[in-house]
């Protein structure tokens, strides 16, 4: 186990370093930092030009570009924005803000897409698989921010009419200028109030996808000859699902989930445009993007390579701890 997990460690780090190659190729492709001068009026002389080229070193060859930024990247330095401030400082306090929203959905849709896929295979062709597929298909069909707009419109005005007051939020990641003169409980409840609805606007999404994974998976494994075995041992039927069958479905959904990081930092974007976050997605819209910002798009980017590579690190290793056959291909 110990040479297995070495090994993946070693290659997920080739694998960051071409993506980081790939990510810093595509933005110098893609983005001029000296655009923004080109429209003033009057435009500045090519002197001034040519001294911001050499001291942004644009001058210098593409390999050469891409070794200073990554060097400076290794050590946390990614480098400034237009307007002088360090991306490291800005996107570690955006990342933060996304990440919880992201794990915690992260961690409902696993759960959800084990339990519902795991009942539509054991009761298949049964009324409640009718239901739960009906469901799924019915989510996986809804676009992103079409979802969002729906549990910001229905679900919170519903939710705070019974409970009488406010309880779930619809705008930002906490009520401005809590944290002044707030702390403990109440700052918390209102970061929790916060988060429901873009967490679960992520995780049923995520979910309705993954259980039809986990579901496939299940009824693949409930086929099988040793858990026919098992049966005639004398198991019980829950006993031999849960102990024998559940863990060897699990492996496709942790392939699923790990390739699926990307997909849901994509999806953050819209829901942090939605519920009005400052989180990752709305630093790369508006800091990067708006404003033709390199530093920050390639910031983003990178942050985002990490966390893929990552995610599919800790799947390479949870393959080895559901089926120990792994560990010696």
């Amino acid at each position: 186990m110990f040479f297995f997990t070495i090994r993946r460690i070693i290659a997920s780090v080739f694998v960051l370093l071409a993506s980081s190659f790939l990510v810093f190729a595509l933005c110098a492709a893609s983005f001029d930092p000296l655009a923004r001068y080109y429209t003033l009026q009057p435009r500045p002389p090519e002197s001034f030009f040519a001294n911001l080229r050499e001291e942004l070193g644009l001058d210098d060859n593409f390999f050469v570009r891409y070794w200073n930024w990554l060097t400076g990247a290794l050590t946390g330095d990614f480098g400034e924005t237009v307007n002088g401030t360090p991306v490291a400082e800005q996107l570690g306090s955006r990342l933060l803000v996304t990440g919880r929203m992201i794990l915690l959905a992260m961690v409902i849709a696993i759960v959800l897409a084990i339990i519902v896929g795991v009942i539509g295979a054991v009761r298949q062709y049964k009324a409640s698989d009718y239901v739960l597929t009906f469901l799924v298909y019915l989510l996986i069909a809804l676009p992103t921010f079409w979802f969002a707009a729906l549990l910001k419109e229905f679900v919170a005005g519903g939710v705070n009419d019974l409970f009488g007051e406010q309880i779930l939020y619809t705008i930002g990641e906490e009520t401005p200028g809590l944290a002044l003169y707030a702390d403990g409980w109440e700052l918390w409840s209102d970061r929790l109030g916060h988060l429901v609805l873009p967490t679960v606007s992520l995780a049923l999404l995520a979910f309705a996808a993954w259980s039809r994974f986990q579901r496939s998976a299940m009824l693949d494994v409930l086929g099988s000859d040793y858990m026919r075995l098992a049966r005639a041992k004398g198991l019980t039927y829950r006993r031999t699902v849960v102990r024998h069958g559940l863990r060897n479905a699990l492996i496709p959904l942790t392939t699923v989930v790990a390739l699926y990081v990307g997909t849901l930092f994509g999806g953050a974007i819209i829901t942090e445009q939605v519920f009005v976050w400052h989180g990752m997605g709305e630093y790369l819209i508006q800091n990067g993007i708006g404003n033709n910002d390199i530093n920050v798009v390639l910031g983003w980017l990178l942050v985002s390579a990490v966390f893929v590579v990552l995610f599919n690190l800790v799947a390479d290793i949870l393959y080895a701890v559901l089926d120990p056959r792994i560990r010696l291909s």
